[in-house]
């Protein structure tokens, strides 16, 4: 079907949630993204009857969940921190939840706060017109083929941190490889590399876990830990988050310091090293989580997985590290994480964020730009910085609209 723009204008007497007619629909706000930031912000937005219209590319909320998620991936925070606004996780469910507990409770939020995403749309840009005063937010239903173009007063980059993933360019020789290679976005378990020799590039959360999947599932493994870490239990993150409410980071930081070095003593001989900061300082300097280990380091420790230095070359299947040392693998898994693409598709990125496509403002205030643009889960918080992102977003958005009605 040939490509066909339409205008979608203003007109206060139609539903914000309609589906069916894209020629008339009244909106005050769109968000762009329907994962928990993006259905977050609508249903608060929804409870003080502000019209707001939902996109997003996939054809499901929280896709990152439902799609690129491992199967073993459980909540690393306790689900208290884990929740959405108004909306509390159910009391049968466990404090850790299991991913797909979350999922049920996306698609339960959905429901009960009247949030409809129109899925399969694709913004390809959004721009501000100065004369207008509104946001034009061109959107491509990838269904039908046909592009339309929305007029709003306000726009909200729910979009995330994690909408694309980062392939490293810092490989020597990684196009010679000869094995399989699978980006932790398409990693769901272990089972398939089976008596495989593979190799984990990145020792963040997805990292740790995925090794210690492919353990389990009786895989070879090694991990690449090229970057300082703190490795901390998931109680211990529980213990610090809890404190930091009460008392001074650098106090909350040397208790949990203390726990970890009781718990886990000198890791240094394992190719692991902690920073000299904290693991809350360190994370609101660099906005790196520590590891939440769930086995790994015992796995570590009694050499089921091996540890390596960065990459100097690969090699076909062969590969060298900082330390002289050189291994053959079969596999390699990228646990390189991801990267906002929003500067990309918003082209007044700059009302916004910065050209690494991170919020200009400083936290706390960095969820609002200029000329009505905003942003939620954009600052490494995870769930419970979209829990405070879109409360804010929520209210400064019904705030203006009051003031523009009087």
């Amino acid at each position: 079907m040939a490509e066909e723009v339409i205008l979608i204008m203003e007109d206060e007497n139609n539903n914000n949630n309609s589906n069916s007619n894209h020629n008339n629909i009244s909106v005050s706000v769109v968000i762009v993204g329907a994962g928990p930031s993006g259905i977050a912000t609508s249903a608060l937005l929804n409870s003080l009857s502000v019209s707001n219209l939902v996109l997003e590319k996939e054809d499901c909320c929280g896709s990152l969940w439902k799609k690129r998620s491992y199967d073993r991936l459980n909540l690393h925070l306790a689900k208290s921190f884990c929740r959405l606004p108004m909306m509390s996780h159910p009391f049968r469910t466990s404090i850790f939840m299991s991913k797909d507990d979350f999922i049920r409770y996306l698609d339960e939020y959905l429901a009960r706060f009247n949030v409809n995403p129109h899925y399969c749309h694709d913004v390809e840009e959004a721009v501000y017109d100065e004369e207008e005063g509104k946001w034009r937010v061109t959107v491509k239903d990838t269904a039908s083929g046909t592009v339309y173009e929305i007029a709003s007063d306000f726009l909200v980059v729910a979009t995330g941190e994690n909408s694309q993933p980062f392939l490293p360019s810092d490989l020597p020789g990684m196009e010679t490889f000869t094995g399989k290679v699978v980006h932790s976005s398409d990693y769901k378990n272990g089972a398939v590399f089976k008596d495989e020799k593979v190799l984990v590039i990145g020792c963040g959360n997805s990292g740790m876990e995925i090794s210690n999947d492919l353990a389990d599932n009786g895989a070879h493994t090694s991990i690449v830990v090229r970057s300082q870490i703190h490795v901390l239990s998931k109680e211990m993150v529980g213990i610090g988050m809890l404190l930091s409410n009460y008392l001074p980071l650098k106090i909350v930081d040397k208790f949990v310091s203390l726990l970890a070095k009781l718990s886990y003593s000198d890791l240094s001989s394992y190719g692991i090293h902690r920073p000299v900061e904290g693991p809350f300082l360190f994370k609101a300097l660099t906005g790196k989580t520590p590891v939440i280990d769930r086995g790994t380091i015992k796995k570590i420790r009694s050499k089921k997985i091996q540890v390596f230095p960065d990459v100097v070359s690969i090699n076909q299947n062969t590969v060298e590290f900082k330390d002289g040392k050189r291994r053959c693998f079969d596999a390699i898994v990228l646990a390189t994480g991801y990267r906002s693409v929003a500067h990309k598709w918003l082209k007044d990125y700059k009302f916004l964020l910065a050209d690494d496509g991170k919020p200009k403002g400083k936290y706390p205030n960095h969820w609002k730009g200029e000329k009505g643009v905003y942003c939620v889960g954009l600052t490494g918080k995870g769930l419970p910085g979209i829990f405070k992102d879109s409360k804010a977003v929520t209210e400064d958005i019904y705030r203006l609209t009051l003031m523009a009605q009087k």
